[in-house]
């Protein structure tokens, strides 16, 4: 999908009490960052904004960092908090690529992961989020007991990533191949724009959580 460019994005975010600059010294941080010490939750890929917004109204009890790596996209997001005045967000503008830069080992209670880029060639595939790379980049941040929380209608993305937690070493606690007809995964479900768009259409969504072995 072609992203729309956003003239003075990424210079809005910039100056945006809701957005960490990449600069920022972040690691092991994020209490005094949020000015208290409640548990940490990622999104990795927050896109618009309005999985993250709703889940940080619901759970005020929470801290909530959204990374994102597009200018344009985030800035929707950040005005999304800021219309509601949500006090247990902030944003980071990054690739996930660096994600171990910005946070420290067993800071982070739980990551999710909605709609995640498929990277579709195989010579793409360390990029994809659900890959054995990038969970053991997850492994490093969750603390003990944490875990991930994965939504796609991809299918063949969602196959992968089913297949790379063995390969990590890691467990799935819950699965479903159709989440809006599943009652229990779907109780307290939260849509995101692209979910409530491809399951209009019809298109299944998969959803998994899983956790580190060991």
């Amino acid at each position: 999908m072609r992203l729309r460019n956003i003239p003075g994005a990424r210079e809005a975010i910039g100056v945006s009490e809701y957005v960490i600059p990449e600069e920022r010294e972040c690691a092991g941080k994020w209490s005094e960052l949020f000015g208290n010490g409640q548990s940490l939750h990622i999104e990795i890929g927050t896109g618009k904004g309005r999985f993250i917004t709703e889940l940080a109204a619901q759970h005020p009890e929470v801290n909530y960092v959204g990374i994102e790596k597009y200018s344009s996209v985030l800035l929707k997001a950040m005005h999304k908090v800021e219309e509601n005045s949500i006090s247990n967000v902030l944003f980071m503008r990054m690739d996930a690529e660096h994600i171990l830069r910005y946070f420290e080992k067993n800071e982070v209670e739980r990551i999710y992961l909605n709609f995640s880029d498929p990277w579709p060639k195989e010579r793409h595939a360390k990029r994809r989020l659900v890959s054995r790379e990038f969970l053991d980049r997850y492994r490093i941040l969750l603390k003990q007991g944490g875990h991930l929380e994965f939504k796609t209608d991809n299918r063949d993305l969602f196959d992968f990533g089913v297949g790379q937690t063995e390969i990590a070493r890691w467990e799935i606690m819950e699965i479903t191949y159709d989440l809006h007809n599943d009652e229990r995964m779907n109780a307290g479900n939260i849509m995101t724009e692209y979910e409530e768009r491809f399951s209009a259409k019809g298109n299944p969504i998969c959803k998994y959580i899983i956790r580190p072995k060991d």
